[in-house]
């Protein structure tokens, strides 16, 4: 029995030092000492401008880089960065940067709900040009930008974070987010200028474009090649055309040119205007054509969202003065969609 007791103690000795051990190492990293070896662990990660967790499920987008002709995945918010970077200035101001990043930002989670990759290579969501949105990547604006990328890509970054997760909805459905550079005065309504009307999209006066440096564009091309590209024959009479009928927008909706009528839109493509707002003026062999405004005119004016911002305006009032009746929704439902079709 006395050799049993020293074998008892012995045992319950190092059972006491076992519970002990885990104890005596956590200690010295308690509190503080925990908190810093956190931060130093962070700082070695790769850290997103965007956390996932923030804005939902993570999703990428496959873009067609079209120089290098590949596919790139990229995180949707950082593909929402490199949009704003190529489709507006930095220079605006910030709120007309955040208008933006919610309209690139609903153009893609709709182009990726829809699933149509027209005319794209297999795997693609979109391509990196104006066919949808244009895209940069960092090193692509490091080299546009020079000296400026820091602050620049600060400055978009935290526009397109503080309206991290939002898109723009009508009837509980991402809308058709279009925009353009300047308008006439006024924007227009999406059937005057495509085929499908938008509730959301109807013509608005943007007095604040008359301020924009695209305000006003002349070109001027020869009777010759006027001819040769609408495909019609100028009277001998000196005159060009007449205008027939005008959109809402106040824009060009039909001419007629020597008995030949013609869309407002087609006549843009065709000589490469850079608004269907022209009038022009034949001078001996050449034609002197006069356009207000730059671009298709349907949704957000990008210079008149700047120039609403520097009133003072907001950018959800911004948004909500060029898409009539719209909503900034949460873009989480609808993500999770893209995730249950994977």
């Amino acid at each position: 029995m006395k050799r049993i007791k020293p074998l008892i103690a012995l045992l319950s000795f190092l059972f006491v030092v076992v519970l002990l051990i885990p104890t005596v190492l956590v200690i010295p990293f308690n509190d503080g000492e925990v908190g810093k070896l956190a931060e130093e662990l962070r700082k070695q990660e790769k850290v997103p401008n965007v956390k996932a967790t923030e804005n939902g499920p993570a999703v990428e987008v496959a873009v067609y880089r079209s120089k290098e002709k590949r596919i790139e995945r990229i995180p949707l918010e950082q593909y929402v960065i490199g949009v704003v970077a190529a489709e507006m200035p930095a220079e605006f101001e910030m709120e007309a940067l955040k208008a933006q990043a919610l309209t690139a930002r609903t153009y893609i989670v709709k182009q990726l709900l829809n699933d149509q990759p027209i005319s794209l290579p297999k795997g693609a969501n979109v391509t990196d040009t104006v066919m949808h949105q244009v895209y940069y990547s960092n090193d692509e604006l490091k080299r546009l930008w020079g000296s400026d990328y820091e602050w620049k890509i600060k400055k978009i970054t935290e526009a397109v974070q503080a309206t991290s997760g939002q898109i723009l909805t009508y009837d509980n459905k991402p809308i058709e987010a279009s925009f353009f550079s300047t308008s006439n005065g006024f924007t227009e309504n999406s059937e005057a200028y495509w085929q499908n009307e938008f509730p959301y999209l109807k013509s608005v006066a943007s007095p604040w474009d008359k301020k924009s440096p695209k305000f006003y564009h002349q070109k001027v091309i020869s009777v010759a090649e006027f001819e040769r590209k609408l495909g019609v024959k100028l009277p001998q009479d000196g005159s060009v055309g007449v205008i027939l009928s005008r959109t809402p927008g106040k824009r060009v909706d039909v001419v007629e040119i020597n008995g030949k009528k013609l869309k407002g839109r087609e006549v843009r493509e065709k000589l490469d205007l850079t608004s269907t707002d022209f009038t022009w003026v034949r001078k001996g062999d050449q034609i002197v054509i006069t356009t207000k405004g730059y671009g298709h005119g349907v949704g957000m004016s990008q210079y008149g969202a700047n120039f609403m911002a520097k009133e003072g305006k907001t950018y959800d009032q911004i948004v909500k003065y060029y898409y009539r009746g719209v909503k900034i929704s949460s873009a989480t439902a609808f993500l999770n969609k893209l995730t249950v079709k994977k």
